[in-house]
């Protein structure tokens, strides 16, 4: 299996700001109008009381590396992801974030061997409260699979 002496492996913390600028152009980038992540007015009346983020936001985070675990610059292929919140994120505050590598498998396609990395990300407040976890998937073709194997 691909990576398999990573598994279990977690990158360090990284520092995030859930920056308004950012919120603005992610939420413009998604084309999703919702006030709360815009409108400092609308989010402040709301029962939130001040902005937040979009729900796919934490894909812009900075989750750090697991030490040793080179992944292909290019040719991955994002197979999926989940996100699973305890609370919403909120334009200003800082969130530590970081991965596991949770498990690896190979799978027989069409095209060949498929390795797949299975990544559980977190977010959390520096006080160490969790804020959401997100599984993410992703799939090493044959093509890649062999320039790392090499």
């Amino acid at each position: 299996m691909l990576y398999e002496q990573f598994v279990g492996r977690r990158s360090k913390p990284v520092k995030n700001l859930v920056e308004r600028r950012a919120v603005r152009k992610f939420a413009e980038a998604i084309a999703d109008p919702n006030p709360l992540y815009t409108d400092e007015d609308a989010a402040k009346a709301s029962h939130y009381g001040r902005l937040l983020a979009p729900p796919t936001f934490p894909r812009t985070f900075d989750y750090g590396e697991i030490d040793g675990l080179a992944l292909p610059t290019a040719g991955l292929i994002h197979g999926e992801f989940r996100l699973v919140y305890e609370r919403p994120l909120f334009v200003g505050e800082e969130i530590l974030c970081s991965m596991e590598l949770k498990d690896s498998y190979d799978k027989e396609s069409r095209r060949g061997l498929l390795g797949f990395l299975i990544f559980e990300r977190a977010g959390e407040s520096p006080e160490g409260d969790l804020a959401f976890t997100m599984d993410d998937v992703v799939v090493v073709t044959e093509i890649v699979r062999k320039g790392i194997e090499a």
